[in-house]
This record gives structure tokens, C-alpha cells and sequence, in this order.
């Protein structure tokens, strides 16, 4: 019986890996964000097994962490320092400020309108207010968000994921009561930001000069090394009282821009890893969600009227008054404001809300079920649209199935691979235009996964993929960057 017991389980989690693999196509076939498909189905499935004991929900608790880690180490490698520090400001100012006024709002809503208790209240801010735009980037399909709006939803969600689990984590250790609890809380939510923060830098210093000097036998061993290295950042940081997502996070990013040997292989394995976590946080939500909780009139229609207010009132006003002084055109201004999408964090977040067993717990995690699913529906539907209505700059990731790999035994000096971008001092011009000489020139570009010939008069494209030989000052490089503004 065991034995048979395993055998079915070890089925259904390959024919969702199998699905999770051909999410992409799923999503184009239905119009609908692939999260929501896997979440609706998994609570659908829920309906035919046993109900998720205490045992069960603190697996999936520490399931869904990882699978966080992943998610939020990648996210930072897809950034890069480079972006990263461009945007550093509005970043910082929107991933910490925003996700406070969030919280506030939404606590706020719940006490006053729905009639939550005040600890009640606050778990749910704290909860609802982190965004997802992995989520974002799923549903555009083979488009990537560029210029700065892009890095702003990316930076955004990696910088206020771990600032509302931190904040979470306060509320549920708080003890006491009045300003005492108060400056307590506030105390330990800055200690774990900044325990997080510095185990972060160190760890993502050291990462990066192990990747570039440790010299494996091959790229396998270095993308596991990455993945592993992101886990121990994670479990370091927290074993000392920071916050273990916030250095995952920064470690992403300080590794994102190095140039360091099987760097490639450890990019694609990382975003495969976080691709399938982030369907396996939503298949774990749908599973441990009970649809009779959900159903019912005063869970549903609290959870469609506080989706409501957020997706409509508080992003936009309190978010965008923040967003105010951040130079953006209107329409990427409106798009960063709708693409606030609740995903992967405020599942773990309500599943930390049922470990405790704060009064009411069930009917929280049932709201935030209905709240994440109503934001990826509704938000994640009409993102591809609202881009294009709001002519946000994306451009095209062309699927390249095929590559010709040239392997050298060391760094190669100044030859380097850029992506032309849409408003950059290449766009436009020719190779004649761009090369310096006998120093610095263009050797190869790839355009829609055909190779042009390197010519003078060969004119420049955004998207272009452009190997070139430079001198060690970098100045050609910086002709294929955007303005980033």
C-alpha cells in the first residue's frame, strides 16, 4: 500500500513538472496567466485529498521559502548591478516606502471597513502588500519589459519581498503592547534588513570570486554551486536573526553582472529552477486551500472588495503619489502602478499566518487566496494589453534553439556579448559608425536568430546581438545601453 501510495505521488509531481514545462504555450493558448491555471486546478484537485494537517502546512511552509529563495536570486541576477544601481533610488523608495503604505492601507480597510481586529488586520497588510512581477514578465510571453519601468516592477518586488516577510515575521514575534511593542517591533524589523543586507554583500562577494576562480570541471557544478550558495546565504542570514531572502536578493544581484566562467549555464539553470518554484508555490496554494473557506459569502466578498480596493485605490493613489517624484513617461508610470501583481510571497506569508494559529487564521489564508488569484487573473490578463495601450518598451526575446559554442581555456581579454537597446547610441547607426578602429569593432550580430553580415553599412537594430572586441576602457559597450530614463 506504501509502496503504491509512493509510486502515485511520485506520478503526479513528474506530470506537473511535464506541465509546468509547456506553461508558456498553455498560457498563449488560453489567454489566461499560467499561476492562475495551476492554482485553480490544484484547489479543484484539493477537493479529492485528505485536508492539509499542521505537519503538512509547515512542509509546505518551508517548501515554498526555498522555492522563494530561488525566485528572489534569480530575480536579482536578471537585474544585475548595473541596473540596479542606476535605479537604486526609486528602488529602494518604492520596494520599502511602498510596501509600508500598503500594509497600512490595507490593515486600515480591514479594521475599519470589514471589521477585522487590529492584529488581524495588520497580518493581512503585511501580507497583501509585497508584489510579484515574475508573474508580469510570465503573461507578456516572449516580450521582456525594458528600459527603466522594467527595472523598477523587477527591483521593486525583490527589494519588498523580503521587507514584508520581514515585517511579518515582527508582527507575529511581537509581545506586549503599546509604544514599548511598538519600538520593539520596529527595532528588530531594521536588525533583520540589515543582518540581511550585509550577509548579502559579503556572500554575494564571495560567490562571484568563487565562480570566477574556483575552476570546475564544468557548468553543471557551477550553476549548482550558485543555487547552493544562494540556500546558504539564505540559511546563514537567518540563523543569525536578518533576513535570509533579503541576502539571497542581493547576492542575485552582485553575481548578475560578473564575468565569470560557465556564466551562461549558470543563468539558464538558475531561471529553470525559479520558473518551476514559482508554479510550485502556486500548485501548493491551490492544494492547501479548502474552496468550502473560499465560498463562502463573507470570505468571498471580503476578498473581492479588499482586491478591489488595492487593485484599484491604493496602488494607484498612495503608490502613485510615492511614485510622483520618480521621472517616468505617464504611460510607464500607469503601467508600474497596474503591474503590482500579488503572487509567490503573500502565499508564503499566509501560510506563516496558519502556523501561528492566530484566531481566524483560515478565513486570512482563504482572502489572500482569493486576492492573489483575482490580481493574477484581472491584472496578469490585461497586462500584454495595457503595455502596448500605455506603449511600455519591450522588445521582442527571440527563442534562439540553436547556438554555436566556442569554449576558451581563459577569460577572453575585451571581447564581450550586448543586446542593442531601443533608444542606445547604436540604435540606428552602422558598424562603421560605432567601431573605432583597429582597437575596437564589431565582430558578429545575431538579429531574430539569423546571422548579419558584418558590414560597414550594416545598420543597427534594437535587439541586435552584438559580439565585440574592445579595448579595456569599455567605451564601445556603452553604445548598446539604453538611456535608462
Amino acid at each position: 500500500m506504501e509502496e503504491s501510495t509512493f509510486t502515485l505521488i511520485v506520478l503526479i509531481c513528474a506530470a506537473v513538472v511535464v506541465a509546468a514545462v509547456f506553461s508558456n504555450r498553455l498560457t498563449r493558448l488560453l489567454r489566461v496567466p499560467t499561476p492562475a491555471v495551476f492554482l485553480v486546478l490544484a484547489a479543484i484537485a484539493a477537493l479529492f485529498l485528505p485536508p492539509f494537517g499542521d505537519s503538512l502546512r509547515v512542509v509546505d511552509q518551508r517548501v515554498v521559502s526555498i522555492a522563494l529563495v530561488f525566485i528572489l536570486f534569480d530575480g536579482g541576477m536578471h537585474i544585475g548591478w548595473g541596473k540596479f544601481r542606476r535605479s537604486l533610488g526609486p528602488i529602494a523608495w518604492i520596494g520599502i516606502a511602498g510596501t509600508a503604505v500598503t500594509a497600512g492601507a490595507i490593515a486600515i480597510a480591514a479594521h475599519f471597513l470589514f471589521g477585522f481586529d487590529w492584529q488581524a488586520s495588520l497580518l493581512l497588510g503585511a501580507a497583501l502588500a509585497p508584489t510579484d512581477p515574475a508573474v508580469v514578465f510570465s503573461v507578456l510571453g516572449q516580450r521582456e519589459i525594458s528600459g527603466r519601468s522594467g527595472t523598477i516592477l523587477e527591483g521593486e518586488s525583490g527589494a519588498n519581498d523580503p521587507v514584508g516577510i520581514a515585517l511579518m515575521v515582527t508582527l507575529l514575534g511581537v509581545t506586549g503592547s503599546g509604544w514599548s511593542a511598538v519600538g520593539s517591533g520596529v527595532g528588530e524589523f531594521v536588525l533583520q534588513l540589515a543582518i540581511g543586507a550585509v550577509v548579502g554583500i559579503a556572500g554575494g562577494l564571495a560567490l562571484t570570486w568563487l565562480l570566477r576562480h574556483s575552476r570546475l570541471a564544468d557548468g553543471a557544478l557551477s550553476s549548482i554551486l550558485a543555487i547552493a550558495a544562494a540556500v546558504l546565504l539564505y540559511g546563514a542570514a537567518t540563523a543569525i536573526g536578518g533576513s535570509g531572502f533579503l541576502a539571497a536578493f542581493i547576492a542575485g544581484i552582485l553575481v548578475g553582472d560578473v564575468r565569470a566562467p560557465y556564466k551562461q549555464e549558470v543563468e539558464r539553470f538558475s531561471s529553470g529552477v525559479a520558473s518551476l518554484a514559482e508554479i510550485a508555490v502556486f500548485i501548493l496554494l491551490g492544494l492547501s486551500i479548502r474552496l468550502e473557506d473560499v465560498l463562502r459569502p463573507d470570505v468571498l466578498l471580503t476578498g473581492l472588495a479588499i482586491a478591489g480596493l488595492l487593485i484599484f485605490v491604493i496602488r494607484p493613489v498612495l503608490v502613485g503619489l510615492l511614485l510622483a517624484p520618480i521621472k517616468l513617461r505617464m504611460g510607464e508610470r500607469a503601467f508600474v502602478l497596474w503591474a503590482g501583481l500579488k503572487g509567490a510571497v503573500p502565499i508564503l506569508l499566509g501560510l506563516f499566518i496558519l502556523g501561528s494559529h492566530t484566531p481566524g487564521a483560515d478565513r486570512l489564508y482563504a482572502i489572500i487566496f482569493i486576492v492573489v488569484l483575482v490580481s493574477v487573473l484581472l491584472q496578469g490578463g490585461l497586462v500584454p494589453v495595457l503595455a502596448r495601450a500605455f506603449r511600455v518598451p519591450t522588445r521582442a526575446i527571440p527563442v534562439r534553439p540553436w547556438s554555436l559554442d566556442i569554449r576558451f581555456a581563459h577569460e577572453p581579454d575585451g571581447l564581450r556579448r550586448h543586446v542593442v537597446a531601443a533608444g542606445s547610441l547604436a540604435d540606428g547607426r552602422t558598424v562603421a559608425e560605432i567601431s573605432a578602429g583597429d582597437d575596437d569593432w564589431i565582430s558578429l550580430i545575431s538579429r531574430s536568430g539569423r546571422n548579419i553580415p558584418v558590414r560597414n553599412g550594416t545598420r543597427l537594430q534594437p535587439g541586435d546581438v552584438v559580439l565585440t572586441q574592445a579595448d579595456s576602457d569599455g567605451s564601445l559597450g556603452s553604445q548598446f545601453e539604453g538611456a535608462d530614463h
